[in-house]
């Protein structure tokens, strides 16, 4: 597996060619769906990877999956050239940070909320539209349920966590009670 700083500089190299070119969104929706067959078909992924295979046959594979899945000839060859350099194992991180740098250069932070019980849909682009006026970005909200926070919400967008939730206050409670600091 590769380290985040050379996933990144792949990342970063194929999202130039993109911008150049005008097809950086259709090239992470490519690089995003054969990042998630390879993830969906372990078998698959191992065929390519793995060294306890030969190289040239690991090559045929993926040359073989490249034919059927059809790509764009950029994602393709950016795909071959990660094989060559002995990368392709670090296509699931490489993945992630195109689709981080493109939420990045779109301006799109991405929220996951959590609740005890489930959100109508009003609640949640109430939720959307308080997020995106503290974060100034478009948010895509990704909604959970937990019943262990007892009730409120837990909003993740990025580094910052806004923690409502009913759990963390009878925490906060708690440790305030045993201070002594009740008024």
């Amino acid at each position: 597996m590769i380290n985040l700083s050379l996933a990144r500089r792949y990342a970063k190299a194929l999202l130039s060619i993109g911008k150049e070119d005008g097809k950086y969104k259709e090239y992470g929706a490519e690089l995003s769906s054969f990042a998630y067959l390879l993830q969906r078909e372990p078998e698959l992924y191992n065929a390519i990877v793995s060294p306890i295979y030969p190289r040239d046959d690991r090559r045929r594979v993926l040359d073989k999956i490249l034919e059927m899945v059809q790509l764009d000839p950029m994602v393709t060859n950016f795909i071959k050239l990660l094989f060559d350099k002995h990368r392709i194992d670090g296509i699931m991180r490489i993945n992630e940070v195109y689709q981080e740098l493109v939420d990045k250069l779109e301006n799109i932070s991405r929220a996951k909320i959590t609740s005890a019980t489930p959100l109508d849909e009003e609640m949640v682009a109430r939720i959307r539209q308080a997020l995106e006026k503290i974060t100034k970005s478009t948010v895509v909200v990704e909604v959970a349920e937990d019943p262990a926070i007892i009730g409120g919400i837990v909003a993740n967008v990025g580094d910052l966590v806004l923690d409502g939730s009913v759990r963390t206050q009878l925490q906060s409670l708690k440790e305030t009670l045993i201070r002594g600091e009740v008024a």
